[in-house]
C-alpha cells in the first residue's frame, strides 16, 4: 500500500508544473527561490520568484548577497569575493554564443542591433567608449551616477546618458554590466542613450551583444 503522505507529495508536483525549467537562485544565507532571472543592473539581481501555491513577486538582492544562479541548464557563481577576482559580474558568459557588435551613436534616437530576439532568451552586453551628452558632460555606458529623474529621457529614472535598450515598447537598462539579462519581450533589439535632447550629442559607444 502506498503510503497517504507520498500520494500528498506527488498530487503537490503534479498540481505545479510551473516550477519545471525554473530558474534557481541561492543565497548567501542558505535561501533558494524559484523563478525567473530578470537582470543584473547597476550591481543588483532582480529576480521574479514563484511562489508554491500561485502568483509571483520581484525581489532585488546586491550582488553580495547571492552565491550563484542556475538556469537554462547552466550554472553562474558569484566570484565577487574571490580577492584574486576582477569580475564585476556573476560568473561569465556560457562559451559557443553567437556576436554582434554594433555602434551607438549618441546623437540618434535608436540604434538597429541587427540581432532579434526571443521571450525568455538570456543575452549579455559589453559596452566601450564615451558619449558627449551636453556641455562639459561625458559619461561611459554607465551613464551619469546620481543622476536627477527626468520623465522627458526614455528611462527618467535611471542614469542620464546610459546604454539601454528596447524591444518593441519594452525598454530596459544595460550601462556598463556585463552579467545575464533575460528579454521580457521577443523581437527586434534596438540600443540607444538614456537622454532626451539629442542634437548637441556627440561620440558613441561600441557595444557587443551575445545571443
Amino acid at each position: 500500500m502506498i503510503p497517504r503522505r507520498w500520494i500528498a507529495q506527488v498530487a503537490i508536483v503534479l498540481a505545479l508544473p510551473v516550477s519545471l525549467g525554473a530558474d534557481t537562485l541561492y543565497l548567501r544565507n542558505g535561501q533558494r527561490l524559484e523563478g525567473e532571472l530578470v537582470g543584473v543592473r547597476n550591481g543588483q539581481i532582480e529576480f521574479e520568484e514563484r511562489r508554491t501555491f500561485g502568483g509571483s513577486r520581484t525581489v532585488r538582492f546586491d550582488r553580495g548577497e547571492v552565491d550563484r544562479i542556475d538556469f537554462d541548464n547552466r550554472s553562474y557563481t558569484n566570484n565577487t569575493s574571490n580577492n584574486n577576482s576582477s569580475s564585476s559580474s556573476i560568473g561569465g558568459r556560457p562559451s559557443g554564443m553567437r556576436e554582434r557588435q554594433t555602434l551607438v551613436s549618441a546623437n540618434q534616437g535608436w540604434t538597429d542591433s541587427g540581432v532579434d530576439v526571443r521571450a525568455g532568451q538570456t543575452i549579455y552586453f559589453e559596452a566601450q567608449g564615451r558619449v558627449r551628452w551636453g556641455r562639459d558632460r561625458q559619461d561611459g555606458p554607465g551613464g551619469e551616477h546620481n543622476s536627477p529623474s527626468n520623465p522627458n529621457r526614455p528611462m527618467g529614472n535611471r542614469n542620464a546618458a546610459a546604454l539601454i535598450g528596447k524591444i518593441g515598447s519594452d525598454m530596459f537598462f544595460i550601462g556598463d554590466d556585463t552579467g545575464p539579462i533575460r528579454m521580457r519581450s521577443g523581437g527586434r533589439l534596438y540600443l540607444g542613450v538614456n537622454d532626451d535632447v539629442l542634437t548637441d550629442n556627440s561620440g558613441n559607444f561600441r557595444v557587443v551583444v551575445y545571443y
